[in-house]
C-alpha cells in the first residue's frame, strides 16, 4: 500500500508527535507499505532522503526553531505542503493519507481529498484539540474550530493517542468516533541492565515550556533540601530562564541542571545515568518521554493527567501526585527519594509494563489496518 504521511514536525525537528511519526513510518514499512514523508525542513537537513526506507521530502516552511514552531510557520507548512502534494500526488498515486495533527497537517489531507479522492486518517497528538492546554492555545482553538470540524468529518477515521485525549475530542465533536491507538516505545534502544541506585539523580525531557510543569517540580524540590538528590532537564524552551531563575531564587540552583537541547542518543545515555523521572506536566496527550524513561527502567514521578495516569500504576511503576499540587508532588518524591529498594522495584515494574503493552510495531499494526481497510 502507497501511504502518505504528513506531519511538520519529523526528527530532527519537534517532540513527541515527530518522534510518533518517524517510529510508525519505520514500522508501516517494515509491514511492506510504501511510505513517502511531507515534513518542514530544517537548516543543515536535506531536502528529500531514504530514511529507513521511507522517502522523506522536507519542504520550505520558515521553520526557525527545532524544538517549537510559531503559527505563522505553521500556515507556511500549510500553504507549502499544499503546493507541493498537490504536485507529488499524481506522480505518487498515494492509497491513503496519514496526517498528523488536524492542523496543519490534516488541512492538507482534507485538500487531497477534494482534489484526488485521497482517502485520510487524522491523527491527534494534542494542541490540536480543542480544550487541550487552554493557557495556550484557547483563541487558536476557537480560531480554528469551525475549521477542525470539517477537517474531522471529511477524514475517514479520527484517532487519539490516550484516553483523556479522546475524551477532549470527544467533548468538541460528540458526533465523532474515535478510536485511540497509544504511543508506542523503542524498547531495544532503551535496555540498560547496569544502573547506579544512589544518590537520587532525577531526570526530565521534554519542551521548556509552561505545560510541562518544570516550576511546580522546583517549588516540590525546594522543599526537600534536607535530603540528597540532584535534577537534570533535557530540552530548550522560553522559559528557560524563567525556571533558572526561579531555581536560584528558591536556593536549589547549583542542584538543578538544565542540559538544554540533546540529540536521541544523549537523551538515551541521561536516561541511564539516572534512577528517577520526574513528570510534573500540566497536560498530556500520551507522553513520550514518560514511555522512555519507563522501558529505560525508570520508576515515574508524575502528575494525574491524561496520559500519564494510563501510562504509570500508581504504587507499582512510580507514583502519581495531584494535578497542579506542589504538596502531593512533594510527598511522592520524598517517598521515592529516600527509599532506594522501592525505586528498584518500581523501575523493574516500569520497564515489564512497557515491554508487555506498548511499541510502535503495535501501533504501526494498529494504523496499518485502518489504512487498508480504507481500500475496500
Amino acid at each position: 500500500m502507497r501511504i502518505l504521511l504528513i506531519n511538520s514536525e519529523y526528527p530532527p525537528i519537534g517532540g513527541g508527535a515527530g518522534n510518533a511519526s518517524a517510529n510508525i513510518t519505520r514500522c508501516l514499512v517494515t509491514l511492506g507499505h510504501e511510505v513517502t514523508v511531507v515534513t518542514a525542513h530544517f537548516a543543515g537537513q536535506p531536502k528529500m532522503e531514504v530514511q529507513n526506507g521511507a522517502t522523506i521530502h522536507r519542504i520550505p516552511a520558515l521553520r526557525r526553531r527545532q524544538d517549537r514552531s510559531t503559527a505563522l510557520e505553521q500556515l507556511a507548512f500549510i500553504v507549502s505542503a499544499s503546493v507541493r502534494t498537490l504536485r507529488l500526488a499524481p506522480q505518487l498515486k498515494p492509497d491513503a493519507t496519514l496526517a498528523f495533527f488536524g492542523v496543519p497537517s490534516g488541512a492538507i489531507a482534507w485538500l487531497l481529498k477534494k482534489r484526488y479522492r485521497i482517502p485520510y486518517i487524522v491523527s491527534l497528538r494534542g494542541g490540536d484539540v480543542p480544550g487541550f492546554r487552554p493557557y495556550d492555545f484557547k483563541t487558536f482553538h476557537k480560531l480554528i474550530g469551525p475549521f477542525l470540524r470539517v477537517i474531522w468529518h471529511n477524514a475517514d477515521a479520527v484517532i487519539a493517542n490516550s484516553i483523556g485525549l479522546r475524551d477532549l475530542a470527544v467533548a468538541f465533536d460528540p458526533h465523532q468516533d474515535i478510536p485511540i491507538i497509544p504511543n508506542g516505545v523503542d524498547g531495544a534502544q532503551y535496555t540498560n541492565d547496569s544502573r547506579e541506585w544512589s544518590p537520587a539523580r532525577l531526570y526530565s525531557v521534554g519542551r521548556i515550556v509552561y505545560q510541562k510543569g518544570l516550576d511546580l517540580g522546583l517549588r516540590a524540590l525546594a522543599q526537600l533540601k534536607d535530603l540528597e538528590w540532584e535534577w537534570r532537564i533535557a530540552g530548550d524552551g522560553p522559559q528557560m530562564e524563567t525556571l533558572k531563575l526561579l531555581a536560584h531564587e528558591l536556593g536549589i540552583s547549583e542542584r538543578v541542571i538544565f542540559l538544554g537541547w540533546q540529540s536521541g542518543g544523549e537523551l538515551t545515555r541521561w536516561y541511564h545515568r539516572s534512577n528517577l523521572f520526574l513528570f510534573p506536566s500540566r497536560h498530556e496527550g500520551m507522553p513520550n518521554a514518560v514511555l522512555e524513561a519507563m522501558s529505560s527502567g525508570l520508576p515515574v514521578v508524575a502528575t494525574r493527567i491524561a496520559g500519564s495516569e494510563e501510562l504509570v500504576l500508581d504504587g507499582v511503576t512510580g507514583l502519581l501526585a495531584n494535578a497542579e499540587d506542589v504538596d502531593s508532588l512533594r510527598d511522592g518524591l520524598r517517598r521515592l527519594i529516600v527509599d532506594e529498594k522501592m525505586r528498584v522495584q518500581m523501575g523493574q515494574a516500569s520497564r515489564r509494563r512497557v515491554e508487555q503493552d506498548y511499541s510502535w510495531e503495535n501501533a504501526a499494526r494498529q494504523y496499518s489496518q485502518i489504512l487498508i481497510s480504507l481500500q475496500k
